[in-house]
C-alpha cells in the first residue's frame, strides 16, 4: 500500500489537534490510556499547549501521524522514566487505518524506535491486560511481556502489563 500519511513531531501551536485526537483515543479505548474523559475534558489550553510541546521535549518525543487532507490519525509519545528508561505512551491510531496495510503504527512506531536508541538499548510500555489486540500488535513488533505488571490507576481491579523491546 502507498504511504497515504506524513509523521512530524508536535508543536505547542498543535494544542488543539493534540486536545481533539485526545479525547478521540479515550472514546475509542477507555482503558488504554491513564486518564477518564471527563478528565480530559477539563484540562485548559495550557495543558494542551504543554502536551503539544512534548514533541520537542528533552529526553522525550510525540510523534503525529496526518493524513492527505490534514486529518490526524494517530499518535505515539515516549520519554524517559527514571526507573525502566524509554517508556512508550500514548499510542493510537484511528480505526480507517490501522492494521499492517496502511503501516500508520509502523511508521510511528519506527520513529519512537528511533528516538529511544539515543535513550538507551530498551523501550519498554505499559499496556491493560484486556487490550488483547494491543499485546498481540507489541508482540508482532518484538515486545515481549516481562510478567512484571501494575494496577490500573482508573481500575485498580484491573492491571497494566509491562513490556520490553531491546534494540
Amino acid at each position: 500500500m502507498t504511504q497515504t500519511f506524513s509523521l512530524r513531531t508536535t508543536v505547542d501551536s498543535d494544542w488543539r489537534e493534540v486536545r481533539d485526537l485526545r479525547l478521540e483515543m479515550i472514546r475509542d479505548m477507555p482503558t488504554a490510556y491513564m486518564e477518564s474523559l471527563d478528565e480530559a475534558l477539563g484540562r485548559d489550553e495550557a495543558e494542551w499547549r504543554m502536551r503539544g510541546r512534548r514533541g520537542s521535549a528533552e529526553h522525550g518525543i510525540a510523534v503525529v501521524a496526518i493524513d492527505a487532507s490534514g486529518r490526524w490519525i494517530g499518535t505515539m509519545a515516549g520519554y524517559v522514566d527514571p526507573t525502566v528508561g524509554a517508556l512508550l505512551v500514548g499510542v493510537y491510531v484511528t480505526p480507517d487505518y490501522r492494521g499492517r496495510e496502511a503501516g500508520v503504527t509502523d511508521a510511528l512506531l519506527g520513529a519512537i524506535e528511533t528516538w529511544a536508541r539515543t535513550e538507551g538499548d530498551l523501550l519498554t510500555l505499559h499496556v491493560h491486560q484486556h487490550n488483547t489486540r494491543a499485546i498481540a500488535a507489541y508482540q508482532h513488533r518484538g515486545f515481549e511481556a516481562t510478567g512484571e505488571s501494575i494496577p490500573y490507576n482508573l481500575d485498580t481491579t484491573t492491571n497494566e502489563l509491562e513490556m520490553v523491546k531491546s534494540f
